[in-house]
């Protein structure tokens, strides 16, 4: 399998594994030393990560998540890539609370890892989708 066809393939494993709240797939799929940017907050790392992932498992129930991500471009250089897509992505509160829509960009670089590529930094930039 060809290097682009593998982050492809990685981008649509976070998503699938974030609808079903498999979040130690997720945890798999980035460095240990991922850098998120997330507009608003303090730039984090995997630890602060799975600390949220983790919370939201111990409290039952879990949120709806879906998402929808659509590649815009793969560049590869050697161990290092980078990867923008256009993402969309739902969250409904357990109980039928309002649904929150959030669309826009990430541009995400990955390293090859004992030969797979992961997150190494990841830029999200998301905003509120007014219905």
């Amino acid at each position: 399998m060809s290097d682009e066809q593998q982050i492809r393939d990685l981008v649509a494993t976070w998503i699938s594994a974030t609808r079903a709240g498999d979040m130690a797939k997720v945890l798999t799929l980035m460095t240990d030393d991922v850098v998120f940017l997330v507009a608003g907050q303090q730039p984090f790392g995997k630890e602060v990560f799975a600390a949220a992932a983790k919370a939201q498992a111990s409290d039952a129930p879990m949120p709806t998540i879906d998402g929808r991500s659509q590649v815009q471009e793969v560049q590869i250089a050697g161990e290092f890539a980078y990867v923008w897509t256009k993402l969309d992505v739902t969250v409904t509160p357990p109980g039928g609370g309002k649904t929150v829509k959030r669309a826009g960009y990430t541009l995400s670089v990955l390293r090859k890892d004992d030969g797979q590529w992961r997150i190494a930094r990841d830029a999200n930039l998301l905003v509120p989708v007014k219905d």
